[in-house]
């Protein structure tokens, strides 16, 4: 286990090395799933000095508090929560999701001294998976700003920054690049789950899903989770920390699922191609999805990446009201009563549950399409041509596969969807 667990290091080093980011195997912490290891995170950084002070952090009315903006995932919240971390969210701005509004986010700092409290650690991703957006790096230098000049420790969840639609328009930036570069390396932690990597390697594409063509391996677990910790005194003896007490919780990988890591963070071409396949795919579905929503009134961020976008019907709060729809879970529950298990209301992820907003995601379109419809972003590498020269088989995909928008039943679905939007809201298409 201790060599297999050391592979996944020395490939994560890898991974972020490729991504500007040098690292050892010594800065590596590797867990069943990211949710473990920021539980890990969030201890380990309780039991020494708040960020960037000399006193004590995580003893008495001077617990460390945790902040994060909404929405976010709901698991960062739990984590902090078992730790019996106070937890303080904050709203992102209108540029994107994932990062809190920087002048909030001090508001929030001075609300919680203001309680006795010591913030510790703001808990932020630049590869927003509720919204589907990222934080434009001007933005997200600012609250990088922020955060270091209040102490915090910074951890940036990058589970999701592999599947943006189109990398050569969405930058995405590591807070860890932009504190490196800065000489203050030591406020922040990168996390990263694994999913989108096995996604790649394990979930059969259309034709295989539905019985045809070469199948997939199973997948051996569920994916795991990796975290950067800087090279500097007080990184190190964070990240001996969090090994010790996933040691400690015996939270190691199996055989299986830390070789299938190692592989999949080596990213051979195989996974690279069907990664960026997929991205093109549900990349091709959001926006479909996105105009279908926009085109029925609610407002709505354009996404950048990932599965899901994250749609605001609060303009039509009376017309609600009057069909009783009043709050998050309210409209969670006619929309799944309509459209199927496919929305998730805002309450769910830290937002005002009296807020009309909710979550959607492209599964909605994918469901609809038929067996026989087979993207060309399913299938495997182009053949050469007729020199016998190979082909750049991105490429090829990219000129031979259809609009994702216009598969089978794709049309369908998206006309159902605003025609639901439209209906509950009394309203009609911009």
């Amino acid at each position: 286990m201790r060599r297999t667990g050391q592979g996944v290091r020395e490939a994560a080093g890898g991974y972020w090395a490729r991504r500007g980011l040098p690292t050892g195997p010594a800065q590596v912490a590797v867990a069943p799933g990211a949710p473990v290891l920021l539980l890990a995170v969030l201890a380990a950084a309780g039991t020494g000095t708040a960020a960037g002070t000399g006193t004590p952090a995580g003893t008495g009315a001077a617990l460390g508090s945790v902040l994060l903006p909404h929405p976010c995932v709901p698991w960062c919240a739990e984590q902090a929560r078992l730790l019996g971390r106070a937890v303080h969210t904050v709203p992102v701005p209108a540029e994107s999701g994932g990062t809190p509004d920087p002048f909030a986010l001090l508001e929030a700092v001075r609300r919680s001294r203001g309680a006795g409290e010591t913030p510790q650690v703001l808990v932020l991703s630049v590869a927003d998976e509720v919204t589907g957006t990222a934080p434009p790096p001007e933005l997200l230098h600012e609250v990088c700003e922020a955060a270091v000049a209040e102490g915090l420790l910074v951890v940036s969840d990058e589970t999701w920054r592999d599947i943006s639609y189109d990398p050569h328009d969405t930058v995405i930036v590591s807070p860890a690049e932009m504190l490196t570069e800065a000489g203050r390396a030591d406020h922040v932690v990168v996390l990263a789950g694994l999913d989108a990597a096995f996604d790649a390697m394990f979930e059969a594409p259309f034709e295989e899903r539905r019985g045809a063509g070469r199948s997939v391996p199973r997948r051996p677990g569920p994916p795991p989770g990796i975290a950067r910790f800087p090279d500097t005194g007080r990184g190190k003896l964070l990240g001996e920390r969090v090994r010790e007490m996933l040691a400690a919780l015996r939270a190691e990988l199996p055989g299986p699922v830390a070789a299938a890591a190692a592989e999949a963070l080596g990213e051979p071409a195989e996974l690279r191609a069907r990664r960026s396949a997929t991205a093109r795919l549900h990349g091709g579905l959001a926006r479909a999805l996105h105009r279908s929503v926009t085109g029925a009134g609610a407002l709505c961020r354009p996404p950048h990446l990932g599965r899901h976008l994250y749609a605001d019907l609060d303009p039509f709060r009376p017309r609600l009201a009057a069909r009783g729809i009043t709050d998050a879970a309210g409209l969670e529950a006619e929309l799944v009563r309509r459209l199927g298990p496919y929305a998730v209301g805002g309450h769910r992820f830290g937002d005002d549950p009296k807020e009309l907003r909710v979550r959607l995601t492209t599964e909605l379109l994918t469901a609809a399409v038929p067996a026989t419809a087979v993207p060309a972003a399913a299938r495997g590498a182009a053949e050469p041509d007729a020199a016998g020269h190979p082909v750049d088989t991105e490429r090829h995909q990219q000129a031979v596969e259809p609009d994702p928008g216009e598969l089978p039943g794709v049309p369908e679905a998206l006309s159902r969807v605003q025609s639901v939007l439209v209906d509950l809201t009394d309203g009609s298409p911009q």
